[in-house]
């Protein structure tokens, strides 16, 4: 609930008013609230997580949702809480400094939800409701005012009008004049809605009768309660001057482009007088009750009327201005002859669509970071585009030049995201220069260029991988333990731990024994090593399996085969099994009758070393 300020407020008419205006898709949606001006720091307007709560509710329960705001400018008048998307007021709101006399004056930003997995986007618009806490006031306290005794009934003299910076009800409403016989004020507006009164002649002046008037002038605004400002009239009843001088229309409309150049005529006003001698010539004069700004902006040329541009105009800043001009005769007691001026400022193309990029990431502005594991329409950023031109020269087409990765998404009138329209690869392309171009549709069009980096992260998506799916090795027997046997090599794409790749040999068993016990591994770089010597003829080949792991979380793996094939050495004699030996040496009986050729005996003689080696 908004505290009030005063007990002018009821509580029913500050109560916020939330308006959901959904607009297609997920995201986009539109949530309204309003608020008064002047508000303590810290007054709470809304939840948005209670707000949107329909939409969060369709989203994965276990995911933990924050809030954050984009907002725009350097003053934050609202802050929003990241838990559960409170707002409130961050900096003590003056509508009057905020918008001036606009009579919309809202604060908008957009708030995302992160994680981005999740991301939803909300356009927040905070409209911020006058109070009466300024009265209207008048420039001077004291306002001379000199009549002729001979101006007509009828006669009207414009007057200094009042100024008052609310809006609304809370503005000025109306003049009022202290009551009198010979004078009354006609209430008047100007063409930008400014109200200003004009003094009108009721009955014929006597300056020998009353030679001056006291009024005072009061303008009022329509608040609760009202409040007040007054100047005093003091009027001065001259002597008559038979003619004044008449402008050739009471009125000017006038069309000025807003790139017009310093010493732009503006108007060359004519005014008669048919008096002779100084009773006929004419002074031109801006009203004294012209505002100091007009008079910075516009000079007019006393002696023929001509008003020039010493200031530029833009239509951004002011759309129109209201001249009041009054023509005087240099004979005494003379009676001004007035007329309006009215100069509407046409808009020009002169302003280049401006282009906000939010990327939503730590680090360097330029520079957008999302994961390669990221699905189809991650957000990237959250761009705005905006343009002060009016008509057709502000409204502004937003394109995204870079690749057919990404894609454009218009979320809310000016607002549009950058989502990935494909899924993205690290190991075939870590980055990518985005370019969003906002062109206006004036004519000459002019447009904007901002560029931006989009880093794609590493993600463990890719496991070791071996040259080979099986590796030969052959050693001859007798080796040394802790000989080098062979490399097996393993690549992994990926950046950091998730490319790092660690070696192990698969237990295994070799003849019951460990493979353990026959060969071992260097686990950073995959060296193989003997553990023993090997004996071809206890084991000729050693089949064994070595898997290459990376660091990431969760590892991914790749195996490969090892063979190792042990090679034969002549490292084992003959042995003669029969006939038998008894210190190398045979006895055999032979037959002294046995004729040549006879077999004797059958030598039995075996070689355990293979081939040639084995042969005898």
């Amino acid at each position: 609930m908004i505290q009030t300020k005063g007990s002018i407020f009821s509580s029913a008419l500050l109560k916020l008013l939330l308006l959901l205006a959904f607009t297609h898709g997920a995201t986009g949606k539109t949530l309204k609230y309003k608020v008064y001006e002047e508000q303590k720091v810290g007054t709470v307007i809304a939840r948005l997580k209670e707000d949107v709560a329909g939409v969060l509710s369709k989203l994965p329960s276990s995911v933990t949702f924050r809030f954050r705001a984009m907002q725009r400018g350097s003053t934050p008048f609202l802050s929003v809480r990241e838990e559960d998307g409170e707002i409130s007021i961050g900096t003590k709101i003056d509508r009057e400094k905020l918008c001036e006399k606009n009579l919309n004056c809202s604060i908008e930003f957009d708030v995302v939800t992160l994680p981005t997995e999740y991301l939803q986007l909300f356009h927040v618009e905070v409209e911020v409701l006058d109070i009466n806490d300024n009265s209207p006031h008048f420039s001077r306290a004291i306002v001379p005012i000199e009549i002729s005794e001979s101006a007509s009934v009828g006669t009207r003299i414009p007057l200094d009008g009042a100024v008052d910076a609310d809006v609304g009800e809370n503005s000025l409403h109306t003049y009022s004049l202290t009551p009198n016989n010979f004078f009354k004020i006609d209430v008047r507006t100007r063409t930008d809605g400014a109200k200003y009164a004009e003094l009108v002649v009721m009955r014929e002046l006597d300056r020998e009768v009353q030679s001056s008037y006291q009024l005072q002038l009061t303008a009022s605004d329509n608040g609760v309660p009202p409040k007040s400002g007054s100047t005093l009239l003091k009027i001065s009843i001259s002597d008559s001057n038979d003619n004044s001088p008449a402008f050739d229309e009471q009125a000017y409309v006038i069309n000025l482009l807003e790139n017009s150049p310093l010493g732009t005529l503006i108007i060359d006003l004519n005014a008669t007088d048919p008096d002779e001698g100084t009773n006929g010539k004419i002074v031109y004069s801006f009203s004294s009750h012209v505002s100091p700004k007009i008079l910075e902006i516009f000079k007019i040329n006393p002696e023929n009327g001509h008003i020039t541009l010493i200031k530029k105009v833009d239509y951004e800043t002011a759309a129109s201005y209201e001249l009041d001009v009054q023509a005087q005769d240099m004979g005494p007691n003379s009676i001004p002859g007035l007329c309006k001026i009215v100069v509407k400022v046409v808009d020009v193309n002169d302003n280049k669509p401006e282009i906000n990029i939010n990327l939503m990431t730590p680090g360097k502005e330029e520079v957008a970071y999302i994961s390669e594991g990221a699905p189809v329409d991650t957000f990237i950023a959250l761009v705005r585009v905006d343009d002060s031109d009016a008509g057709l020269n502000g409204e502004v087409v937003c394109r995204l030049h870079g690749h057919g990765h990404f894609r454009l998404q218009k979320t809310h009138e000016k607002n549009y995201m950058i989502l990935t329209n494909v899924s993205l690869d690290r190991e075939k392309r870590s980055e990518y220069s985005l370019t969003v171009i906002a062109e206006d549709r004036g004519s000459p069009s002019l447009s904007t260029i901002k560029h931006f980096t989009v880093q794609v992260l590493d993600e463990n998506d890719n496991p070791p991988s071996f040259e080979k799916s099986r590796y030969e090795v052959f050693k001859s027997e007798n080796n040394s333990p802790g000989a080098y046997l062979m490399t097996v090599v393993a690549s992994d794409p990926d950046l950091g731990t998730n490319g790092q790749v660690t070696y192990t040999i698969i237990d295994a068993l070799v003849q019951g024994s460990p493979i353990s016990t026959y060969v071992t591994i260097d686990p950073s770089n995959g060296a193989i090593y003997a553990l023993r010597s090997f004996d071809h003829e206890d084991v000729s080949r050693i089949a064994f399996t070595v898997q290459a792991r990376d660091g990431g979380n969760p590892a991914l793996s790749t195996n490969t085969t090892v063979l190792l094939t042990v090679l034969d050495e002549n490292d084992n004699p003959p042995i003669i099994h029969s006939p038998s030996l008894r210190n190398y040496t045979a006895e055999l009986p032979v037959w002294k009758y046995a004729s040549p050729g006879q077999l004797i005996t059958t030598l039995k003689v075996t070689d355990r070393d293979a081939g040639a080696n084995g042969e005898d």
